[in-house]
């Protein structure tokens, strides 16, 4: 099979369609995240932490001279950073569990059973006939 032919193949299956529907999705989800984390957590934690701004947090290695812009190490942003991939991680996490608690449930549930098949209902049909006769 030749390697374009692989690719069309592999181009056109649903799954690849699935996977970067699932992309954008989740990277709309990081922007939300990131704001929700920004916006709306991080300042009551600055305000606990006695107004501290992670993001502001910096150590300057070399002044700036002129027109040359400083050389600074944002070790505050980084902070920033994890907080909130802790945060995204934790919402997943509630998230993919609440998910997996609903497939439990579903799966758990006691199914009916199969209705007979029409040979099935013949046949104990023919079954109570013949035990009449008796």
């Amino acid at each position: 099979m030749s390697m374009m032919k692989e690719f069309k193949e592999f181009a056109v299956k649903g799954n690849v369609v699935d996977m970067a529907v699932g992309i954008i999705i989740g990277t709309a989800f990081g922007k939300i995240i990131s704001s929700f984390v920004s916006d709306v957590i991080m300042p009551p934690i600055g305000v606990l932490l006695g107004g501290v701004d992670f993001s502001s947090l910096a150590v300057t290695i070399k002044q700036a001279v002129g027109e040359t812009p400083a050389v600074v190490i944002s070790y505050g942003k980084f902070i920033q950073t994890v907080v909130d991939f802790i945060i995204i991680a934790f919402a997943i996490f509630i998230a993919v569990k609440a998910i997996n608690t609903l497939k439990r449930k579903e799966e758990e549930a006691p199914k009916a059973p199969p209705k007979p098949s029409a040979e099935e209902v013949l046949l104990g049909e023919i079954r109570d006939l013949l035990k009449e006769r008796k």
